[in-house]
């Protein structure tokens, strides 16, 4: 069963959408009356596509969107009352793979979440897995596994670990991570580079152990 992220303010039609999708039987549905609210589920669960008002209170729609397509490849629906070309364009320039405007047709929002997961599904299927030990990582998923569990990873770490696992084997020095995963315009220090591999490291528990320091040189996994 597919899980589903709803956000919408106005009350009686986010009742209205998520009672519609629930009869249904094919989703797990959860709800957020506004933008923040949205962020908090987006951080403790994942989910298989997500529909989003963008005129929300605290947090908009566009922040939400950018906030969730930087942790997953879920398909996300807009569904709201801007319908000008700019909203629209916005709307898929920061990632959204449907723009709907109100007024709509429940049958049709519920056809297009069903189209947009069963494509999803299919690319899935093709989708190239990396494997170094026991850890895998999905690229289009953005998921990890470690010793055949799921885990957890933030951003940076995901990021750090697939740059690792594309180049296994290789020595790669702080500078030239730092330049991979955090871009070429950071100016930190290059010591935020051992801080997240030790946060990594720690998530992964003995799978961890893959990941070799290279004194001098920096780190690279077997």
């Amino acid at each position: 069963m597919a899980r589903i992220l709803i956000v919408e303010d106005n009350e009686e039609l986010l009742m209205l959408v998520s009672d519609f999708f629930r009869s249904k039987g094919s989703f797990d549905v959860d709800t957020a009356p506004d933008g923040d609210r949205a962020l908090s589920l987006i951080c403790l669960y994942e989910y298989d596509i997500a529909i989003l008002d963008i005129m929300l209170p605290g947090t908009n729609g566009f922040d939400v969107c950018k906030a969730l397509r930087g942790k997953s490849k879920c398909p996300i629906v807009f569904l709201t009352a801007l319908g000008t070309e700019e909203n629209i364009l916005k709307g898929y320039e920061i990632g959204a793979d449907e723009y709907m405007v109100k007024p709509f047709s429940l049958k049709v929002l519920y056809a297009k979440c069903l189209a947009l997961l069963n494509r999803t599904d299919a690319e899935l299927r093709k989708e190239p897995v990396l494997e170094c030990g026991d850890i895998k990582l999905y690229p289009l998923r953005m998921e990890v596994e470690a010793g055949g569990r799921k885990v957890a990873l933030a951003p940076k770490e995901y990021f750090l670990l697939k740059v690792l696992m594309e180049n296994k084997g290789i020595v790669l020095g702080r500078d030239r991570l730092l330049d991979l995963v955090w871009g070429l315009g950071f100016d930190g220090s290059d010591r935020v580079v051992d801080s997240h591999i030790k946060k990594l490291r720690k998530a992964l528990g003995n799978s961890g152990e893959t990941i070799r320091t290279v004194i001098g040189g920096g780190y690279k996994i077997l």
